[in-house]
């Protein structure tokens, strides 16, 4: 297993949902709960700058969002 000192850093991806265009359908929640929950009845909260390793989870959760409101940006590219 690689020392964690020695692995490269990596830039966090850029990660924004259109609150205006969410429906609160959850599908983002279960594709990535690790990213994105819904508390109460309606309130989306997620990692606005989750790492690049989570990316699969992330465009997972952005191709699951049924009104496409989750934009992903990687500063890294």
């Amino acid at each position: 297993m690689p020392d964690p000192a020695t692995r490269p850093v990596t830039n966090p991806l850029r990660v924004n949902v259109d609150l205006n265009l969410c429906q609160a359908y959850a599908q983002c929640c279960y594709a990535a709960p690790r990213h994105f929950r819904i508390d109460g009845r309606e309130a989306l909260f997620y990692d606005p700058a989750p790492s690049a390793e989570a990316r699969a989870d992330i465009e997972r959760a952005r191709i699951s969002c049924p009104v496409q409101a989750i934009r992903v940006e990687d500063p890294g590219l």
